[in-house]
């Protein structure tokens, strides 16, 4: 394990593809916290969150050769991969809720009459996320672990190992690009 203790993050993930359960347990000793505090911000369940740590780990161990450093930093991708997992259990609690029967004579659910608006927002939302791949890594995984993923600048420099003011400065020209981007298409204007 002491032969990992120094290396990358992606050079780990590659050891991890080529079945080193050594770098994985390096890779589990620097990303745990981050998932496991993540996780039972969303589950709110110890047990739950415990399971998505877990399972995080599991499912990188089986798709590591997927990763791309170009789409995203290790500390990003490993809590994406906790998100979904999380966003998943949602589900099946959902799922799982007994529904409350309307009563006959009680009031009618709201109309749904805006789908103006909302088809106005999955427009906009797509052209973010397209204008995300214009940023550099480092400034769009900084962007998508803040504001997608509700992480604190702090927790954010945990997971990229950067200092929190490093994630600051990522954060703030991140969003001065993405910005100007969004002006160019048109997306956002200025005032």
């Amino acid at each position: 394990m002491d032969t990992y203790r120094l290396a990358e993050d992606p050079d780990l993930v590659r050891n991890i593809a080529a079945g080193r359960e050594d770098a994985l347990s390096v890779l589990y000793d620097r990303y745990h916290r981050q998932c496991f505090s993540f996780a039972i911000r969303i589950l709110g369940s110890e047990s739950d969150a415990e399971e998505a740590v877990q399972e995080t780990f599991v499912r990188l161990w089986r798709s590591s050769s997927q990763y791309d450093s170009s789409k995203a930093g290790v500390g990003s991708w490993v809590l994406s991969i906790t998100r979904n997992l999380c966003i998943d259990e949602l589900r099946r609690r959902r799922r799982r809720a007994p529904e409350v029967p309307i009563a006959e004579d009680g009031p009618d659910p709201p109309a749904n009459d805006r789908t103006d608006l909302e088809a106005e927002r999955t427009i906009v939302g797509e052209q973010i996320r397209a204008a995300l791949q214009g940023l550099s890594p480092e400034q769009r995984s900084a962007i998508e672990l803040v504001y997608f993923h509700g992480l604190t600048s702090q927790e954010v420099g945990h997971v990229l190992n950067v200092p929190a003011p490093t994630v600051r400065s990522r954060l703030r020209l991140g969003l001065l690009k993405l910005g100007g981007i969004l002006q160019e298409k048109g997306v956002i204007a200025v005032d």
